[in-house]
């Protein structure tokens, strides 16, 4: 008699350990990633640079000036305004550990 439910285990972790497997290898690329971009910044700031380009790729490093609205001095302030436009949404959230 097949026991499906060691078989549905066994491809469950097998499946795990390569979600584990491709996480570690995302984070060290990641890691290079940022060093490599990191290495490109300096060598733009250093030479006062906003944009550069290569024979193939084009980089820009630039101040960008955003506004946002203090929502929690709004709370405080005005808590009857800050309830007023408050949109309650839900999501589902995927935790691999």
């Amino acid at each position: 008699m097949t026991d499906y439910n060691k078989i549905a285990m066994d491809n469950l972790n097998a499946l795990m350990r390569e979600i584990a497997e491709y996480t570690r290898m995302a984070e060290e690329i990641g890691a290079t990633l940022d060093s490599l971009k990191d290495t490109l910044k300096k060598h733009m700031e250093e030479n006062g640079l906003d944009s550069i380009a290569g024979s193939e790729h084009k980089a820009s490093y630039k101040a960008v000036t955003s506004s946002r609205i203090d929502t929690t001095a709004l709370k405080r302030d005005l808590p009857e305004i800050a309830a007023k436009y408050t949109k309650t949404t839900e999501t589902r959230r995927f935790l691999f550990v």
